[in-house]
């Protein structure tokens, strides 16, 4: 079997000919002689022909009912290592950055109003694609995030389908909501589906292709065979959220969903709880049907520096990815007074346009080379592509700088501090912030490690203070909360090692530091 040293996903050999084929002219370097592109090509052919041989060896010993479907995406697998083996340096030269023209990216406010005769038109024309492949171990959780309580005893999932639910009834439309699901969350997923037979929203779900991963110095699958259960997933993965456009067509739910009259798809996280439809930008899309694809960005805060933003390309309008930007200019990227906006994978996309793409295979986004380590210690790697990548591939591409609001996600337990709180309420499967928050922006909470998991989040408070008027909140070390704590301006609480620190009831901190030891014994 052929082996080949990688580093960084690179061929050493060939990273070392390609440092000494450039000498820094201005074209990049000195251009290759014929045996130098010869000898690149050739191991590229070679590293591919191996894979495709593991590969194909996985198709032949997987169960005759699977054989199609795996030979199915093991193609999209194959299309996606060609493109990690043909990619070389930053996607991005940094000096060809153009500045962004001024209808580039527009201000949500300067949305027309619909007309509420129109509402139900415009609904059904919609579809609502909700990213559903994460699991919640992240927060201490077995099974899909999405059915993880996030307020009183209500899901993600319930949210999604409440939401989807009320404009259905209110305004007699037909919305349907679709989850892409992955392999470690699909069986999960349609069971507790179960429980919405009666709600009215016709539910579907499709699943993301499944990959091997790949041994980071041979460059081959660590994959042998095509069982998916107990020790051997850890062999496979869901190659990112760009997945969603060919999954989405093979599943044939796009062909169907398009001769139903169907014509934009909203996609989301899951865990983005502000991500709600919305019928000013649905209204934008069907006034100007140029529009093939309108991202949603948002004011970058400081918490926000390293999330991708929008920039103008060799004429497009394209998503720029910190891992795209080469190393000099990290810092320069995460300038909040140079790129002041950042994806929040809120997407409005044209399902025709999918359709015309996918079969025309023009989406190749970049690859996203994710680092690994199974337990046996093998370091691998997963190659993995981002929905808005594919900005740059659609005509008419548009950023609507929405409000923050429409940009809540739980990926932690001090977001889940947030959203349980009284700063919101819920209505129809919305958050809504209360009117008595005098601030626009929401509170920076910083959680220490003993609130990581969410049992261990709920144990630490008897009940979730008050925060309409806290501004910054962190807490480190063994501390526990009473009932009816208020908590205002800037509080922070910090227990030393081998201290703890509860926080009576009734208690309101205000502009507080609370350290050392404090304890409330009962006697």
């Amino acid at each position: 079997m052929p082996v080949f040293h990688f580093d960084n996903g690179c061929c050493k050999q060939e990273k070392e000919e390609e440092n000494a084929s450039t000498n820094g002219d201005t074209n990049g370097g000195m251009r290759r002689s014929n045996s130098q592109i010869a000898f690149h090509t050739q191991g590229r052919k070679d590293a591919q022909r191996a894979v495709w041989q593991e590969v194909d060896k996985l198709v032949e010993i997987a169960p005759a009912s699977q054989k199609e479907a795996f030979a199915k995406e093991f193609s999209g697998f194959k299309d996606l290592f060609w493109r990690f083996l043909e990619e070389s340096g930053p996607s991005v030269r940094w000096e060809d950055i153009q500045p962004l023209s001024k209808d580039a990216v527009i201000p949500y406010s300067s949305l027309d109003e619909y007309s509420q005769e129109a509402t139900r038109e415009l609904l059904d024309k919609l579809v609502v694609v909700k990213l559903n492949g994460g699991l919640g171990t992240s927060m201490g959780c077995t099974g899909p995030k999405s059915v993880i309580s996030v307020r009183n005893d209500v899901t993600f999932l319930d949210l999604a389908v409440q939401q989807i639910e009320h404009l259905n009834k209110t305004y007699g439309s037909d919305v349907p909501l679709v989850l892409m699901n992955s392999f470690n969350t699909d069986e999960d997923t349609k069971t507790v589906l179960r429980r919405y037979t009666s709600c009215q929203v016709n539910i579907h779900t499709f699943m993301q292709q499944r990959f091997p991963r790949i041994n980071k110095e041979t460059l081959l699958p660590t994959a042998k065979s095509c069982d998916m259960t107990g020790p051997n997933m850890e062999h496979w993965y869901p190659p990112g959220h760009g997945d969603v456009y060919q999954s989405f067509y093979n599943s044939g739910l796009l062909d169907a969903f398009v001769r139903q009259g169907k014509e934009f798809m909203f996609i989301s996280n899951i865990d983005n709880l502000g991500a709600t439809v919305d019928l000013k930008i649905i209204n934008l899309l069907m006034q100007q049907k140029n529009r093939e694809f309108v991202m949603e960005v948002t004011d970058k805060t400081r918490a926000d520096i390293k999330g991708g933003t929008l920039i103008q390309y060799e004429n497009k309008l394209r998503l720029l990815e910190i891992a795209q930007v080469p190393k000099e200019h990290v810092d320069e990227f995460k300038s909040v007074s140079k790129f002041k906006i950042f994806n929040t994978n809120n997407l409005w996309i044209k399902l025709s346009s999918i359709k015309r793409l996918v079969e025309e295979r023009l989406l190749n986004m970049e690859v996203i080379v994710n680092n690994k380590t199974l337990e046996s210690g093998l370091n691998v790697i997963q190659l993995e592509t981002a929905v808005g990548a594919a900005m740059k591939f659609f005509d008419g591409a548009l950023g609507i700088n929405v409000p923050r609001r429409r940009f809540l996600p739980v990926k932690r337990s001090s977001d889940l501090l947030l959203v349980m709180s009284n700063l919101y309420s819920l209505k129809a499967g919305s958050l809504i912030m209360s009117p008595m928050r005098q601030f626009v922006s929401t509170p920076i909470i910083k959680l220490g490690t003993h609130f990581d998991k969410v049992r261990n989040f709920l144990k630490r408070f008897d009940g979730i203070p008050d925060i309409l008027e806290l501004d910054h909140l962190t807490v480190s070390g063994d501390v526990t909360f009473g009932k009816g704590i208020t908590l205002k301006g800037t509080v922070i609480i910090i227990a030393n090692h081998g201290d703890r620190i509860d926080i009576p009831p009734g208690a309101i901190l205000e502009n507080k530091i609370v350290s050392g030891n404090l304890r409330i014994l009962d006697h």
